[in-house]
């Protein structure tokens, strides 16, 4: 994979946004073009390997022939298992290979132009704070927890925390236990409509720390296991229906 000299990042704050870019075309490949993704990797082809770009999108292509090479590169010879192992479990090894392969750019570049203690302990907080491609792919995103949960009340309730939380990820929240006041009176009946809250689709109540999102059509929450969607899929979706109401819609 050849560099532009001119784009090489120097400081630890342009290492971060290379890693950022490569980072998100990695999650880019391994979800929303993930059928995509998984055509180019033939195993009938020579070994590949799968770039992540800066500039957010992503490359399967043969390694470089530069030895050493410019960059370090990512694991080589990923077709060669996609037919020889589950499609779920190939995916989360692709995914882990290349959180090691980011990690060896972006330290590549710090050791490069010789960044010093601070500068390396300061990449990596930066770089740690960010959710790893494999825990995007598995959905084990921890979410901050001001995000606000959905509530049984009423649907103007609903509404509101779902446009609320729609300014990062559309529909789609990691329910937090909301923090309780001393002397309030309502406390007990916010975690009673908390607790009341019920997964559309395997009927378990609400759980702190779990990935929920909710659908347009018929204002029910799920879990996001339950109907295979995780927070980097929740991203790219505008209007979300749930399986049931996907259903109805093509019956009519």
């Amino acid at each position: 994979m050849e560099v532009n000299p001119q784009n090489i990042p120097r400081t630890v704050e342009e290492v971060f946004n290379d890693f950022k870019g490569r980072r998100s075309g990695l999650i880019k490949a391994l979800t929303s073009d993930v059928e995509k993704f998984y055509q180019q990797c033939d195993p009938e082809k020579e070994n590949l390997c799968l770039y992540g770009l800066p500039n957010e999108s992503w490359e399967v292509n043969l390694p470089v022939e530069e030895v050493p090479p410019e960059l370090p590169e990512p694991a080589l010879g990923i077709n060669f298992a996609r037919d020889g192992m589950q499609e779920k479990d190939w995916l989360s090894l692709v995914a882990v290979h290349s959180d090691s392969w980011l990690l060896s750019v972006a330290f590549y570049f710090g050791a490069r132009f010789g960044f010093q203690k601070n500068d390396r302990r300061k990449l990596f907080q930066m770089i740690n704070d960010l959710p790893t491609v494999f825990e995007v792919l598995s959905g084990n995103v921890k979410q901050p927890k001001d995000h606000s949960g959905p509530h049984n009340s009423n649907s103007k309730n609903k509404s509101s925390g779902k446009s609320r939380h729609s300014e990062n990820h559309s529909k789609a929240v990691k329910m937090p236990i909301l923090p309780k006041e001393e002397g309030s009176g309502e406390e007990d009946e916010e975690d009673d409509e908390q607790a009341g809250t019920l997964c559309g689709a395997c009927g378990d109540n609400y759980a702190a720390d779990e990935f929920w999102i909710c659908c347009d059509i018929c204002e029910k929450w799920f879990h996001g296991k339950c109907v295979k969607i995780t927070p980097a899929k929740a991203e790219h979706i505008k209007q979300y229906k749930c399986p049931g109401c996907t259903t109805k819609r093509s019956r009519v």
